[in-house]
């Protein structure tokens, strides 16, 4: 299993930025990518960005590509999300989620942490 703890939510302007965390511990090195993920009230989960644990390939949405940007330390086993611009349109529940073994293998999620981005 991988657990994943993220971090670094909170209450920001519009136009400001934010940095998330996720922390992954237990079978880190079976990773094959990381992923961010975002939940508006009363809204589906949506896809934000991912990176490929290896490689640092990544992609995003169309909703927050230029403004948002995945990275990964994997000394530290974190991945971060750099978000900039915010818009009150990014608020929710962030939540960061990991792929073991390929891009079909078992996935695990952190608890979310909450973003909320006034206007």
């Amino acid at each position: 299993q991988v657990q994943l703890v993220e971090s670094g939510g909170g209450l920001v302007q519009a136009g400001g930025s934010l940095r998330l965390s996720c922390a992954a511990s237990g079978r880190t090195s079976s990773m094959y990518s990381m992923m961010w993920f975002r939940q508006a009230p009363g809204k589906e989960r949506e896809f934000l960005a991912r990176i490929t644990w290896s490689g640092g390939n990544t992609n995003y949405a169309d909703s927050v590509k230029g403004r948002f940007t995945i990275s990964r330390d994997n000394a530290k086993n974190t991945v971060y999300l750099q978000m900039n611009s915010l818009k009150p349109e990014d608020t929710g529940v962030y939540y960061c989620t990991a792929r073991v073994g390929s891009q079909f293998g078992d996935r695990y999620w952190g608890q979310g942490t909450q973003v909320t981005v006034s206007s």
